[in-house]
């Protein structure tokens, strides 16, 4: 049986116990500020995600722009990490490390950011293209984009985690695509991750009920081969097993009494590429 609690605004309580927070009006006013914040941060990263960039100078504007705004980034120091963002090129599947890798022509990429603000965590990710990228590359963006928002559209009350997951599973795969298993979007708010876990291939009418005041994130991974990842020596790095490719796209979203709120969407409209 699934157990939810109603937090108050000042809730600080860490433990992932498995029972899902509740948040009043005050938690949705903090996942609005930090979610604006990651979206502008995303937004302000469009044009330098270009031929010869390193990551580690996008990771550099990711921190400061955290740091300018009166926040800090949820990924510096959590679990040993020392970046500021997580940066994943073609067959990372996610949380690739920002370092001296120079982005090439034909690149896609996904940047995760997750600033945290007034003790709120904004948290969500975007594919980039870099330079002329091949037709099948920007066709999986294109569908893993799609993924996300048939997701969305079942993020209700009354309805389940199953049927978000469902609606993106029938999609990725109806194009011969597969959904990364291994990782999943999770509840956020005053606590980076939290519960529930938000799976992306199921079945309809399973897991969770979704109930307003809910938040959490959807965050389909998709890949252009097969499902199977594996992670790096760094402990990190997570990657397709057969190099193919793999795109991820991340909303964080409170669940109304009508449907659900993103809190994370661009505010000058650069949700999907090309920018």
């Amino acid at each position: 049986m699934t157990q939810y609690i109603t937090v108050a605004p000042d809730d600080r309580v860490e433990a992932k116990n498995g029972i899902i927070k509740l948040h009043g009006p005050e938690g949705f006013a903090g996942m609005r500020r930090a979610g604006r914040l990651a979206a502008e941060i995303l937004d302000a990263l469009a044009p330098h995600v270009v031929p010869g960039v390193t990551t580690q100078q996008l990771d550099d504007i990711v921190h400061q722009m955290t740091l300018d705004a009166g926040g800090f980034p949820a990924t510096l120091g959590y679990r040993g990490y020392t970046k500021s963002s997580c940066i994943s090129i073609n067959h990372v599947v996610c949380h690739g490390i920002p370092g001296d890798k120079a982005l090439k022509d034909g690149d896609i990429v996904n940047i995760d950011v997750t600033p945290i603000l007034e003790g709120w965590h904004g948290d969500s990710s975007r594919m980039y293209l870099v330079g002329d990228v091949p037709l099948r590359a920007r066709k999986l963006v294109d569908v893993t984009y799609e993924c996300l928002m048939l997701g969305l559209e079942q993020a209700k009350p009354g309805n389940h985690l199953g049927d978000i997951a469902n609606a993106i599973q029938r999609h990725a795969e109806g194009k011969r695509y597969s959904v990364v298993r291994d990782f999943c979007g999770h509840g956020v708010g005053r606590v980076f991750h939290d519960s529930p876990e938000v799976v992306h291939a199921g079945r309809p009418g399973t897991g969770p009920e979704l109930k307003p005041r809910m938040i959490f994130t959807v965050e389909p991974m998709i890949n252009l081969g097969r499902a199977d990842v594996k992670v790096l020596d760094d402990g990190w790095t997570a990657v397709t097993r057969d190099r193919s490719l793999s795109a991820q796209f991340e909303h964080s979203i409170g669940i109304t009494d009508s449907g659900c709120e993103v809190f994370t969407k661009s505010p000058a409209g650069l949700d999907k590429p090309p920018y």
